[in-house]
């Protein structure tokens, strides 16, 4: 089974009762209790995709397999809806590394660091910034020992500490489609408050 504390850095934030929601759910869609990497892309609509975007979107999905079965169980797919619409800031950017560090060998070398936001930019589309400029940027204001490498402390704690960076990072792993699907009604309800987004499209789904 998965291990939700390595993803988000912490303990999951979903409450039990929303827990069996959630469970219902996932084995409504996956009655094996298992989720294939071809059905995490169909969830998403996520497929037809070029082979830079097919990466990234690989990646994304090994870093939820918290076990490295080829599958994610339901511990791993929950704590992935937790960090994504939850997290916190530090337990993000913590995820966003192993994004980065596609080696896993701690640290995140500029050809790295390369290759995932043009992974991203194939999927997402135009950013603000090239590839390049994205990554000298990056390596210009954190890489504080100045040896190519970014360690796990050196990515969170300047980033942290620089608005502009933070948001250009955030803003880089753009998770609206997972959000559109929770809107769609993929997420139970339990209460908690929404993005705002959600809210509205829930407020106008019961006035048609």
């Amino acid at each position: 089974m998965g291990n939700s504390e390595s993803i988000t850095g912490g303990q999951t934030a979903v409450l039990a009762k929303d827990t069996y929601m959630w469970y219902r759910k996932f084995m409504m869609e996956y009655p094996s209790g298992l989720q294939t990497l071809h059905e995490f892309k169909a969830l998403l609509g996520l497929q037809g995709l070029d082979q830079k975007a097919n990466q990234h979107i690989d990646q994304v999905y090994n870093t939820f397999d918290m076990n490295k079965d080829g599958f994610i169980d339901f511990l791993e797919f929950i704590a992935a809806i937790n960090l994504v619409v939850r997290g916190k800031v530090e337990q993000k950017l913590k995820w966003y590394f192993k994004l980065y560090d596609a080696d896993g060998n701690g640290s995140i070398d500029r050809k790295e660091l390369l290759n995932i936001f043009m992974a991203v930019q194939a999927l997402n589309g135009q950013q603000t910034l090239s590839p390049e400029e994205f990554t000298n940027l990056v390596f210009h204001k954190i890489d504080v020992n100045n040896d190519g490498e970014l360690s796990l402390k050196e990515f969170i704690s300047g980033t942290e500490n620089d608005q502009d960076l933070l948001e250009i990072v955030s803003k880089s792993f753009d998770f609206s489609s997972v959000l559109k699907v929770i809107c769609n009604g993929k997420q139970p309800d339990t209460g908690e408050r929404l993005p705002s987004k959600c809210r509205r499209r829930r407020v106008q789904g019961r006035r048609t």
